[in-house]
């Protein structure tokens, strides 16, 4: 069980600092929105972090 709970945060940790690499400060924020609505179960928050990271994501293929 804790070898379960050990490699759980190591792959959050690795999913938080690539985001943080490569869409910065409001990739962050939009994960964060994401993950404390799916937790919560709030769709507001989690479709603002979702709608967030769709347009970090899709942004560079619009220009």
């Amino acid at each position: 069980m804790a070898f379960l709970s050990l490699l759980s945060a190591v792959c959050v940790i690795t999913l938080e600092q690539l985001v943080q690499w490569h869409y910065g400060p409001a990739g962050i924020v939009g994960l964060l929105l994401l993950a404390i609505g799916a937790k919560a179960r709030n769709a507001t928050c989690a479709s603002i972090g979702g709608v967030l990271l769709a347009i970090m994501v899709a942004g560079p293929a619009l220009h």
